[in-house]
């Protein structure tokens, strides 16, 4: 059962990790895809191969999603190669780990425009194509257990995770009378380019598989069903909600 089957589905965010594993399960699903991507043009036409092998179209573009001229490139782009736009996930984001009491003021400012400002010019120019074309459509937040919870190393990110969650309640608000759902996803430890060098520690890898009731840390793969659940007509009537997508771990953090 192909559950996006004849959708046009836009991922920020999406040569690598979270963002690439939802494309590519969204183009299994039967969407052709657009992804934005920052900086790997060899990630990003691999990622195009694979949604291609799957018999869908696929669009790479490159731009920095901290520009908000570069979220209404990316949608027109998409418009212009697919006709219009039914589903935006938006993935992209960082997170340079960094001591408090010396954060340099670059990388917080870095941070929020990226995990914060992005997000909201992506959710902001998707949405204004949805409402033009009608039809209603959905909106994916990659927010984060983040959102949740507090991080020694991780004070500039956790406030631009809980802001995803926070944009993406009150849009659905917004939206709702144009048919438009917004949800989010808040992931636990997940294995990816974000956090493979804080990873690279044994014990702490160990450390943070304990914690998860489920006995093992995340992959972007495990993101793709919750994903592709909240994009789908089976979530008809599923907006303003989060989802944690954890392996249990909030719930045990006691």
């Amino acid at each position: 059962m192909k559950l996006l089957q004849g959708k046009t589905v836009l991922v920020t965010g999406g040569s690598t990790g979270i963002g690439r594993a939802a494309a590519i399960g969204a183009a299994r699903h039967g969407a052709d895809v657009a992804i934005n991507y920052a900086s790997s043009d060899d990630k990003a036409l691999s990622c195009i191969a694979e949604i291609e092998a799957l018999g869908q179209r696929g669009l790479a573009v490159k731009g920095d999603v901290a520009l908000p001229e570069t979220a209404a490139d990316f949608v027109a782009k998409a418009v212009d190669a697919f006709g219009h736009v039914d589903v935006l996930v938006s993935n992209a984001g960082i997170c340079p780990f960094h001591a408090f009491l010396d954060m340099p003021v670059e990388t917080v400012d870095r941070t929020f425009r990226v995990n914060l400002h992005g997000a909201y010019y992506m959710v902001q120019a998707a949405a204004n194509q949805m409402v033009r074309q009608g039809g209603g459509g959905a909106i994916v937040a990659v927010s984060s257990i983040s959102a949740l919870v507090g991080g020694e190393f991780q004070t500039h990110y956790t406030p631009t995770k809980a802001g995803v969650h926070s944009l993406m309640q009150s849009a659905a608000i917004a939206l709702g009378k144009h048919g438009i759902r917004c949800n989010s996803v808040l992931p636990g430890t997940i294995l990816t380019e974000i956090n493979k060098d804080d990873l690279a520690d044994d014990a702490k890898r160990h450390y943070m598989e304990e914690r998860t009731p489920l006995g093992r840390l995340g992959m972007p793969d495990d993101l793709v069903g919750p994903i592709v659940f909240l994009a789908s007509d089976m979530a008809a009537y599923v907006t303003g909600a989060a989802l944690l997508v954890d392996g249990g771990m909030f719930v045990n953090l006691q």
